[in-house]
């Protein structure tokens, strides 16, 4: 387990990874979210095709994980109507939170 599939995954994961911590918004965390199922889909055929089981399993899980993610930051109508309403309030409260941390 040290071709290129795997250093496509393992970046892709820590691409993933950093997106998501970098809180750059919900749509940003979400193609985060994304990219991980992308990356749990590489490692699944890496550990078929290499017999490493537990990692094609334990990415199995994390492909319904991250797809769920992608639901929740993408994809639900429910959601995408209140991030709508919320982002206008959140961005004044950002720039209130800067204005006292200055």
């Amino acid at each position: 387990m040290n071709g290129p599939l795997e250093w496509i995954a393992a970046v892709g994961t820590m691409l993933a990874a950093g997106l998501i911590a970098l809180d750059l918004g919900r749509k940003a965390t979400g193609w985060g979210f994304v990219l991980f199922c992308l990356v749990s889909v590489t490692w699944i055929a890496s550990g078929l095709t290499s017999g490493a089981m537990p990692i094609a399993a334990m990415n199995a899980i994390l492909l319904l994980i991250n797809a769920w993610g992608v639901w929740q930051y993408l994809l639900s109508p429910k959601n995408k109507k209140v991030m709508d309403r919320l982002e206008p309030v959140a961005e004044r409260i950002e720039h209130e939170v800067e204005a006292e941390e200055s």
